[in-house]
């Protein structure tokens, strides 16, 4: 027997396997990583060695009104570690500028004053100035061109009246992005809604470089690029995290050189090899990127690479947030035929994107290739709608597995974190 834990919410649940049925455990090395001091020394340390700039202390220097975009409430960014370290070394060089933290919400709903003192702490929350992004406030919104996409940019007109705009952020594998970090704090984190939609489109998230790990030739992320670039993002202090949402790591600097920096040590650990199985249990590495449905779609991906065709994932995720995505819901419940759903899709045009649309794509993508038995806390009802089997435990989940699959013996890959690894052939 071999005893496997996963993640849940604020929890963990741990499952013990047969060994004759578990073919594979996928984790990344991120767990085995020995970082050389803890989070705040790390973050220190990279903006005192930043990777192609000056120190941010330098850039400050003259300018009036500097904007830091931060990450919403759905992203575990310690944020209480590297804010107050971005706004000290700031002040070193400008003790007198005027500085605003942007929440780079992209579509999601506006952080709440909770969330904001459970992200910086009260001291920040009380002493800066924070302003939350809404993607549909127009008044707020910038043209700033038009994307390699087709698309119109629309940005948050904060960050282009700053003197200098810089942002906090995490890296970790992302599902259609490649990664996440960097110049993604701008384009979807402060863009409009339209220009989200056009940088989502079904055409980019049907392209096989639209993956996770894959930043060359991938649509999405040249779109986001050319958004950073355009609204001039100086300066990045990116960090990766273990599965504690521990810092292990840190960089800062130039926007693209430290974030291909940062991409370049996470590639080095997150890879693992696949282990085909008939049923594979993954999870959203728990709080806080598995509130709800929505998030949770990330974590199926990995387990997508390793299920056999017709086979069967169970997917643990709290879910306490709800199905999440305003859209994602009925686009998912008000049609029985998947495929039909997904000819619509791609049968939009670039500039026809609806909103949430490439969270159900990329769902029933996987739907069509594997059925989901869903473990979360949502009522039942609503998790059969959106074509997924509602489970409350593995032992149930994986009855429901055997049944599905038409047989007693089954074998089983882990995937404790599967927004953590890149699942490779």
């Amino acid at each position: 027997m071999r005893e496997v834990v996963f993640p849940y919410g604020k929890e963990k649940i741990a499952h013990k396997f047969c060994d004759e049925e578990l073919v594979g455990v996928l984790t990344s090395q991120i767990e085995d990583y020995v970082p050389e001091a803890d989070g705040h020394f790390l973050v220190k340390q990279a903006l005192e060695n930043p990777v192609g700039s000056p120190r941010l202390c330098e850039l400050a220097k003259g300018k009036k009104n500097i904007v830091i975009i931060a990450s919403d409430h759905t992203r575990p960014v310690p944020s209480q570690i590297i804010m107050p370290a971005m706004l000290a070394e700031i002040r070193k060089g400008n003790p007198e500028a005027k500085i605003t933290i942007l929440i780079a919400t992209g579509c999601h709903r506006g952080t709440t004053k909770e969330e904001l003192r459970a992200k910086f702490g009260e001291t920040i929350v009380r002493d800066e100035t924070i302003h939350v992004h809404d993607c549909d406030e127009r008044d707020t919104l910038i043209h700033i061109g038009t994307l390699p996409s087709g698309g119109e940019c629309e940005i948050n007109k904060l960050a282009m009246e700053a003197d200098l705009l810089v942002a906090e952020g995490f890296i970790e594998p992302h599902f259609f992005a490649g990664f996440s970090g960097g110049r993604k704090s701008v384009l979807p984190g402060i863009a409009g809604r339209s220009t989200v939609l056009a940088n989502h489109c079904s055409e980019f998230i049907a392209d096989d470089h639209a993956r996770t790990g894959i930043l060359e030739q991938n649509p999405i992320h040249e779109d986001m690029l050319w958004a950073a670039e355009k609204a001039k993002l100086a300066f990045i202090v990116n960090v990766v995290l273990n599965a504690e949402k521990e810092v292990i790591y840190a960089v800062a600097g130039d926007a693209q050189k430290a974030h291909k920096k940062g991409t370049d040590f996470l590639s080095g650990l997150c890879g693992a090899k696949a282990a085909l199985a008939d049923v594979v249990i993954s999870t959203n590495g728990g709080y806080p990127l598995d509130q709800n449905v929505y998030q949770a779609v990330k974590g199926m991906t990995a387990a997508e690479a390793t299920v056999k065709k017709n086979g069967v994932i169970i997917m643990l995720a709290a879910s306490g947030d709800g199905v999440g995505g305003d859209h994602f819901y009925p686009q998912l419940a008000d049609e029985a035929d998947i495929t039909k759903t997904m000819d619509l899709f791609l049968n939009r045009k670039r500039g026809e994107t609806v909103p949430d649309q490439w969270q159900t794509q990329i769902l029933l993508r996987i739907l069509m290739h594997a059925s989901v038995i869903y473990i979360s806390e949502m009522p039942d009802d609503v998790i059969e709608k959106m074509h997924l089997i509602p489970a409350h435990s593995i032992d149930e989940a994986l009855e429901k597995a055997r049944m599905l699959l038409g047989k007693k013996d089954i074998t089983i890959t882990a995937i404790p974190d599967g927004v953590s690894v890149m699942v490779q052939a």
